[in-house]
């Protein structure tokens, strides 16, 4: 096994300044398989990316354990990697030593240089190697961010919507590219987004969750081929039940790719 995950049972409550208790997570059980793509959607603050980031190993679960091929999870480690929203590239280093940068902090660099302009070149960036984060669009720093996280051979790519802040176009752009990506690697891919159409057009699964205390709701399949077409009959279909189980509106984008 290698990137396959296990939840069970896991509760995580928060307290607030008011000592009052908010539960953010509520029984959860999952499985992972190895090499899957799978996104979380589901209401704002029901507790996604705090699921993601118990699984980063960021913070713990009151309740419940997390596991990685049986192992489990504790602390963080470069097993998982973790791309956010927000690229966050350092802005005094080039690309280039940003990608670098986990592999000189764990003492690995001088073996394993070659890596680095390997997955700058991955995730087209290798015109770029010198440039420095404010010389970059939007969607180059993502994929700064994405080598970054990649050039530690993660077991599992957590990304907290890592699309979310990108022009429409990019944003299509870069879902490609994510797919490519996973293909050619065949990491265990674990998304976070409030996108149902993203969530359909990457993802071999869909964990809907429900509204804070989050539980999941549903597993849903995609057994679309790929490429996938967002104006497909059986894609909108697939949108159209996925919103109806989220029972309500307003909350979750749905941007109109094929209009």
């Amino acid at each position: 096994m290698v990137g396959e995950i296990k939840v069970e049972g896991v509760v995580k409550r928060f307290q607030q300044q008011n000592a009052e208790e908010v539960i953010a997570l509520s029984g959860i059980d999952l499985r992972i398989e190895t090499g899957e793509f799978v996104s979380l959607i589901g209401p704002s603050g029901c507790g996604k990316s705090t699921l993601l980031r118990l699984i980063a190993g960021l913070n713990g679960a009151d309740e419940g354990k997390l596991y990685i091929d049986d192992e489990e999870i504790k602390k963080p480690s470069y097993e998982r990697g973790l791309v956010f929203q927000d690229p966050m590239l350092f802005p005094w280093l080039s690309v280039y030593d940003n990608v670098a940068f986990g592999l000189k902090a764990r003492n690995i660099y001088k073996a394993n240089h070659a890596e680095v302009q390997k997955f700058i070149d991955l995730v087209g960036l290798s015109d770029f190697s010198r440039s420095y984060p404010h010389q970059l669009s939007g969607g180059m720093a993502q994929r700064a961010s994405l080598a970054r996280a990649l050039v530690n051979h993660p077991k599992v790519l957590l990304l907290d919507e890592p699309l979310g802040a990108l022009d429409a176009f990019t944003r299509m752009n870069m879902q490609d590219e994510l797919i490519r990506i996973w293909k050619e690697r065949g990491t265990t891919m674990i998304m976070v987004t409030h996108d149902v159409d993203e969530a359909i057009y990457l993802s071999d699964h869909v964990i809907v969750m429900t509204p804070r205390p989050a539980k999941i709701e549903r597993c849903i399949e995609v057994q679309l081929a790929r490429p996938r077409a967002r104006n497909n009959p059986e894609f909108l279909s697939l949108r159209s039940k996925i919103l109806e189980i989220l029972h309500f509106t307003g909350t979750v984008t749905e941007p109109n790719y094929y209009l």
